[in-house]
């Protein structure tokens, strides 16, 4: 008998052992085989297992939109703004070119945003205002990463979206810094909300003092404008004539230029010197002798007729004195 014939493979079975030969049918690599269940398999154990997956499905869904995950597509209409605005207004013409682009491409970028704090069923924008107004101007859902955020959680992840994309003017990022401190919140939030350092902060901070808002507000956000052109500004404002500058700001003509050409105006209007008012001019006579009196704002003038009386101007100097204590005199009686 040759060699190979003495080669034998044992199969264990459950009933007997038998004595395969190499000749004979093998089982597949891997497979091991089971006995068929007598048992039928029913029907509500298919429907456990199928509520069981649907369960874990949404189990996964709820943990995925709780860490911000998935993006959902949300009614527009059940969105409010954040509690800090971080921008003086959406630009016309910027909106409507965001609106042609999502209507041709649809929306790539998801906005964030957070379940209302205190309305159930709503939520709250955390970033992407402009995408949402778009939406809400075409009539569609915006697609939207729905996460828990905490007050400072929000306004952080608010200011750093913006500070990446680069969309707001330096007044809008200060004016944003204003109201998160007037809102409680401490300097370290707010530095990390809008990426600067603490002399950065306190300068935006200045200006705001400096400018007044409604004149912010007349002037836009001056995409162009940064720092140093505010600061002078704020430096320049004092003595001006506020109300006078923003009047000319809302005339017709002037809204229909940009808004960094208003601040170059409002910067003019504030830069120039008001004229000094004319002095009050009266003329008057002592016994005969003509006196012109020339008032102003700080003080007063009078001049004697010298032809007319000679010395008197030199006459009442000498008494000035004397006519100031009399005047004293005659104000505490």
């Amino acid at each position: 008998m040759a060699r190979k014939n003495l080669i034998e493979i044992s199969v264990h079975n459950p009933a007997r052992t038998e004595t395969v030969s190499p000749r004979d049918n093998r089982p597949i690599a891997g497979f091991v085989p089971q006995e068929r269940s007598a048992a039928p398999v029913g029907g509500i154990t298919k429907t456990l297992g199928n509520i069981t997956e649907k369960m874990e499905r949404a189990s996964e869904l709820e943990r995925q939109l709780a860490a911000g995950q998935t993006i959902v597509e949300l009614d527009p209409s059940l969105i409010d703004a954040s509690f800090v605005s971080d921008r003086l207004a959406i630009d016309a013409a910027e909106l409507a070119e965001l609106v042609e682009q999502i209507r041709e491409h649809g929306q790539q970028v998801p906005i964030l945003v957070r379940p209302h704090p205190e309305t159930k069923g709503r939520y709250q924008v955390a970033y992407g205002h402009r995408r949402l107004a778009a939406t809400r101007e075409i009539g569609i859902r915006v697609r939207a990463v729905v996460r828990d955020l905490t007050d400072g959680q929000l306004v952080v992840s608010q200011g750093q979206e913006n500070s990446a994309r680069t969309n707001l003017s330096y007044v809008e990022r200060a004016l944003f810094a204003s109201r998160l401190e007037e809102r409680g919140f401490g300097r370290d939030v707010i530095m990390t909300a809008l990426s600067v350092d603490k002399a950065a902060l306190s300068r935006m901070l200045i200006v705001i003092r400096q400018v007044p808002l409604e004149l912010i507000n007349a002037i836009g956000a001056a995409p162009e404008i940064g720092r140093r052109r505010w600061l002078e500004l704020g430096a320049r404002i004092g003595n001006a004539d506020i109300a006078k500058i923003i009047a000319e700001l809302s005339a017709d003509d002037a809204r229909k230029i940009s808004s960094d050409e208003r601040f170059h105006k409002a910067f003019v209007l504030a830069t120039k010197k008001a004229a000094a008012p004319k002095a009050a001019v009266a003329k008057s006579e002592v016994s005969g002798v003509p006196v012109t009196i020339k008032k102003t704002a700080s003080g007063a003038t009078f001049v004697f007729d010298g032809k007319t009386a000679p010395g008197f101007d030199q006459f009442v100097q000498e008494r000035l004195q004397s006519l100031f204590q009399e005047f004293k005199k005659h104000r505490g009686a």
